[in-house]
């Protein structure tokens, strides 16, 4: 092992180089090897998930973490809505920003990254990587959509700016993402490095404004995106972009803070060059912290230090640069995270809980045509549930009122048999459905199959309403309402909206919002 440093500082070019990287690993305690590499100076941790069983268990093990490396880092993907990993087991209990941003207020924005803040405090996280300030202007976009505060630039910016504020007062650092704006795209870049065809004055005027509000708001860092920006650098993805992460966020937009990557494992990065050499180029464009990904090994770090210490040696990535990235790592470490007193568990009397949801609900755009067949209707019918394939970002989490019923059997009860819709799986026959039908999905107008289904039922059948609970299209034809989120919150404000949560007497009805 190198020799530690109590004060932090880096006495060999390989600790600096760990500084840097911001691995994740599967389990839910830290294995051996990753509390050696800690102790060698590992920048920190990427919690998902699969490390997280309970928040006493998340506490234990990032103490475990901080013991073995004090200035560590311990990040984690909390956007507090459809993208959630403190929640990943029942859906987060948080509005999330699409529904905060129709519903504009900053100080209720604010006040939700604050309960995101102390929930994460109380279990010795240190950053968040929210929140998300792209720009969603493109309605097929299928890794942004709901995550985002909305269509409008300025909307977003003052938003980002709330959450920002109300984030760090709880010693939490924020992650403003994905620069320089993953709003205008069509594909994940997760599985592909999206194109973006927009000259440096239209990003400016759009992707950019969220960016500036965050800075000046004092995020503490801000996440890269895996993009292609054709009119501005055709030959390197934003992460590995000197002209975009130097030239435009660290000199234009002057941002002094912790430039962070997203996942180097994604096929946007490294999908042409692999992990090693995504790294390499990511330091040489002027990124300080490298996330490799959720389930990473001692072997692949080993080999990402020596891609590194071979381009140093080369000249081809100077020393200096790698020294400069790891101090800025060290330096999160000096943000004023104070957990005492905190506890990962809210509460929220019944009033508040049901104003708030109320007030949600208000949010949805329902048309006309829904609120006349739920009228007319005795009861809820059918609940036709479509199971579309999620982002990677938001994994398998519950989502939306079977989030809600996943722990209330009152609320499983009231909700009757559902009919489970996926790809490949025949479409039950219409007629026979009691009625009305709810058919209930996310980014419905995205998929073939869902917009088949749809048009089968509505064919036979005039009772059917269909729920979009995530961005819907722009001409709305697949959404006879709207949620613009599916958390386990939104879903309780849906049912409420259905009359469901209010006929069940559920402690659903009364559970804190912030739980």
């Amino acid at each position: 092992m190198s020799e530690r440093s109590d004060a932090g500082a880096g006495h060999d070019l390989r600790r600096d180089i760990l500084t840097t990287l911001l691995p994740g690993f599967d389990g839910t305690e830290a294995p051996e090897w990753l509390l050696g590499m800690l102790e060698d100076g590992l920048g920190g941790v990427c919690i998902f998930g699969q490390n997280i069983a309970d928040a006493a268990q998340l506490r234990t093990l990032n103490a475990s973490l901080r013991s073995a490396n004090p200035l560590a880092v311990i990040a984690i993907d909390e956007e507090g809505g459809d993208v959630t990993r403190l929640f990943y087991d029942r859906g987060a209990p948080y509005p999330g920003n699409a529904l905060l941003g129709r519903i504009d207020d900053l100080e209720l924005t604010a006040s939700v990254a604050r309960s995101v803040g102390e929930a994460l405090a109380a279990t010795g996280c240190t950053v968040t990587f929210a929140p998300d300030v792209d720009v969603n202007s493109n309605a097929d976009n299928p890794v942004i959509g709901v995550r985002s505060f909305g269509a409008d630039a300025a909307l977003v910016a003052r938003h980002a700016a709330a959450w920002v504020r109300g984030l760090q007062q709880t010693g939490i650092a924020a992650s403003a993402k994905h620069f320089p704006g993953h709003g205008d795209t069509a594909e994940d870049s997760h599985l592909a490095l999206p194109v973006v065809d927009v000259s440096l004055d239209e990003l400016r005027a759009r992707e950019l404004v969220p960016f500036r509000a965050a800075i000046a708001a004092g995020a503490r860092t801000i996440m890269t995106s895996h993009l292609l920006l054709s009119r501005i650098d055709r030959e390197h993805p934003a992460t590995l972009s000197p002209r975009l992460v130097r030239g435009l966020l660290r000199e234009e937009l002057a941002f002094d803070g912790v430039i962070v990557t997203d996942a180097l494992d994604m096929a946007g990065a490294s999908g042409e060059r692999g992990i090693p050499e995504a790294a390499v180029q990511a330091l040489v464009a002027g990124c300080d912290l490298l996330c490799i990904g959720s389930d990473n090994t001692e072997r692949q770090l080993d080999e990402i230090v020596a891609a590194v210490e071979v381009a140093v040696a080369s000249g081809r990535l100077p020393a200096g640069r790698v020294r400069d990235a790891a101090a800025r790592v060290r330096a999160l470490a000096t943000f004023p995270l104070d957990v005492s007193g905190r506890t990962a568990e809210g509460e929220a009397s019944a009033a508040t809980e049901a104003e708030l949801l109320d007030r949600l609900a208000a949010a949805f755009e329902v048309s006309d045509v829904a609120r006349a067949r739920l009228s007319a209707a005795s009861g809820h019918g059918t609940i036709v549930r479509v199971d579309t394939e999620a982002s990677i970002a938001v994994g398998s989490a519950p989502w939306g009122p079977f989030a809600a019923a996943v722990h209330s059997p009152d609320v499983s009860a009231a909700l009757g048999a559902i009919v489970v819709l996926e790809e490949g799986r025949a479409i039950p026959d219409a007629a026979s459905l009691a009625g009305p039908v709810l058919v209930v999905g996310r980014d419905l107008h995205r998929h073939p199959f869902a917009v088949a289904a749809v048009d089968a039922l509505r064919s036979v059948r005039d009772d059917v309403v269909v729920i979009d609970m995530g961005w819907p299209s722009h001409d709305r034809s697949y959404a006879d309402i709207a949620t613009f989120g599916a958390s386990r919150l939104v879903g309780q404000a849906l049912l409420r909206l259905l009359g469901i949560l209010n006929r069940t007497g559920s402690p659903a009805v009364t559970a804190s919002v912030v739980s």
